[in-house]
Parts: structure tokens; sequence; C-alpha cells
């Protein structure tokens, strides 16, 4: 039984690799998004056959040691800043089976800071992919080598990125007895999305969702306490007072947002987050799915127990449980409850709605203006008259 499961499982492999030479070929004349789909899809199998062969060899994890970067299952939480992917992320590296631990601000070939001065030492100035676009003396090579220079750099541009990704995901997966990695990939340009099913047309994509307006203001207490002091620096509370985020007091009617500051956060989310909605279905598939911040406050172990099932990992109940546990407000924020505030943390209130005490009227026309029409249709709001 083992004999022949192994001959079945070798001729298999054989065969498969022999589809992924031709896919290989195919790729080599003429690079494109489906030729990286059909080796992606044919990795898989592979991965899976070895899987079966490791078993039937003694590995009882179906997996023989050392990395391997083919079939590695990898995904990647998006969302517009402040739209509670950190939060989404810490839950999901609870998982015993999951891997995703940091921002690696790998997609957005149109991003990077205005200047590389270490602002957060800790934080790239470019996405991946911008700096690998950017880079001239690579993109010459590509042009005028012999091996590349008659096909289109742009195309090996992007083929390299994903080299890039997959050593660095992979990399840091093979220290650890997990299978499976994912990165938070903020929406750092509306054509996001599009990079990864470029990139990464296997890829799990997972886009988190959350009010604008909430997104908005927690931005504002954001850069207020981590933009130009950078990451490890905290502007004190005013007054002394917890509780009271920037130039807010009960009542006021003052904006907490400096000149510009909303109409910018506003278009952004607005753009990026219309953009992912509209173009993640058709670009993935199956492949992509959305989470509400709101309905995770709600019912946080039923959506997380949907995400997992979605990403292929162990999905029961113990299972979502020990992911909420492990990334609750009370641990996050180191003792507060949600909804009690710190304006100086980076997980300042936690809640849903808070914009409603905040915004001035003129906020309001404001965001009506730049992104109404997208709370609209994604039925924060039944109209324009809020």
């Amino acid at each position: 039984m083992t004999i022949f499961g192994s001959r079945k499982a070798y001729r298999a492999l054989r065969v498969a690799k022999s589809s992924l030479g031709a896919a290989a070929n195919a790729m080599r004349s003429r690079a494109s998004r489906q030729a990286r789909r059909q080796i992606a899809l044919r990795e898989g199998e592979i991965a899976a056959l070895r899987r079966e062969l490791a078993r039937i060899q003694g590995f009882p994890d179906g997996r023989p040691p050392g990395p391997s970067p083919a079939g590695t299952p990898v995904f990647f939480v998006i969302g517009q800043q402040k739209s509670g992917t950190t939060w989404l992320m810490r839950m999901l590296d609870s998982h015993p089976e999951i891997l995703c631990r940091g921002e690696g601000r790998f997609f957005g070939g149109g991003w990077r800071q205005e200047s590389i001065k270490l602002v957060d030492a800790k934080r790239p100035p470019s996405s991946l992919y911008n700096a690998i676009l950017g880079s001239e003396y690579l993109r010459l090579w590509v042009e005028r080598s012999v091996w590349s220079r008659n096909e289109k750099a742009d195309e090996h541009l992007a083929n390299l990125t994903r080299m890039a990704v997959d050593y660095f995901l992979v990399g840091e997966l093979s220290k650890t007895d997990k299978r499976m990695v994912g990165d938070k990939s903020p929406l750092l340009t509306p054509e996001t999305i599009k990079e990864i099913s470029k990139i990464y047309p296997e890829a799990r994509v997972i886009h988190i969702i959350r009010d604008g307006r909430d997104a908005a203001v927690s931005a504002a207490h954001h850069s207020r306490n981590f933009g130009k002091r950078g990451r490890g620096s905290r502007a004190p509370a005013r007054n002394g007072e917890r509780g009271q985020g920037p130039r807010e007091t009960p009542n006021s009617h003052e904006s907490v947002f400096p000149e510009g500051q909303l109409e910018k956060l506003a278009a952004d989310w607005g753009s990026r987050v219309s953009k992912t909605v509209e173009d993640g279905p058709p670009l993935l598939g199956a492949g992509y799915a959305e989470v509400r911040y709101e309905d995770l406050l709600v019912r946080p172990e039923e959506e997380m127990r949907r995400l997992l099932g979605f990403l292929g990992v162990k999905a029961n109940e113990e299972a979502a449980r020990r992911c909420v546990s492990s990334a609750s407000f009370e641990r996050l924020s180191r003792g507060r409850k949600r909804g009690q505030e710190d304006p100086t943390s980076f997980f300042r209130k936690g809640v849903a709605g808070d914009w409603s005490s905040v915004f001035t009227e003129q906020d309001r026309k404001v965001f009506k203006q730049e992104a109404g029409d997208l709370l609209v249709e994604l039925g924060y709001e039944k109209d324009h008259d809020w």
C-alpha cells in the first residue's frame, strides 16, 4: 500500500513538473499575468504532492525540513490607514498555523516619501515595488542584458519583486513551525490590489474596511502622536487629560483636523477603498475576501472563523477564540477596556461611530464632498443627509 502510494505520487509529481516546465517556457517567451497564474497553480499541485510524499516518508506533519517558496501559502491583509489592519494582523498571527507579524510595504509602485530622511527608522521610505521600479541601474541592466532585452522591462521587474517578496516571507516562515505566511499591506495607492493580482495572482487577500470617518479621526490622532516625531515618540495629552485628542475639547466646535488634512484623508479613503472593492473580486475571484471593522467588534469569533476558513487553516471555535482573545483591546492597550480612550496610544479607543462626537459641521461637508458616495455605497449611510 505504501509502495503503491509512493509510486503513484512520484508519477503524478513528474507529470506536474512537466506541466510546470511548459508553463515556465511560455513565461520566458512572453511574461504575463496568465503565465504566472498557471505556474502558481502547478506549484500548488507540486507542493501538495510533496506533502503526500513527505507523509509517506515518515514526516508526520507532511512537511520535510527546509524552506521551499514553491507552494507556500501566502496572503495579504490590506486596508486603508487606521482601519484595523494591525488588530487583524495580531489576531491572525496568534493562530498556530499562521505567521503574520509585520508591514512589509511590498506593494505601491507609485508610492514613496518625499524625503528619505529618517522620520521613522523602522519603516521603509518607499514600497519594495517602487524601489525596484525606480532603480535606474537595475532597469538599464534588464533593458540591455542579453537575457532580457527583447522583452518588457516592467514585466521582469514585477517578477523580480515577486522573487524578493518570496525571499523575505518564506525566509521568515522557515524560522518557525508554522505553514502559512501573511503580510499587513496598507493601501498605499488605489492600484495596490491590481499590483497584488499581477505579482501574486494566487495569493489570498483579506480587505478590512472601516467607516472612513472613524478612520480619519483615528489617523488625525496617530499623525499627531507618531508623525513628525517618529514612531517611538509620543506627544503629551493636552492639559494632562486622558480622553481628549488633538485640539479636541468637550462640546468644542473647533475641528480636530489641521487645515487640509481631512480633505486628504477622505479623498484617500474614497479612492483607495472604492478601487479595491471594485477591482478585488474580478481580479482575484475566490481569493479575495472582505471584513468590516465594525463586524469584528460585534461578532469577532464568528468573523474570525470565516476568515480562517477562507485562508484554509483550522477554523473551529477554539482556534477562533484563541485568535480573538490573544489580540483583545485590553491586551493590546495594556489593560484599558474598549472605549476607554488614551489619545497618545496607537490603540487609542477601539470603537465604532466615534466620529459623530468629533466632526464639526464643516468636517461633515468636507467628507461628504470627498467620499460621501462611498459611505452610501458601503452602507454606512442611507443617503447624504447625515
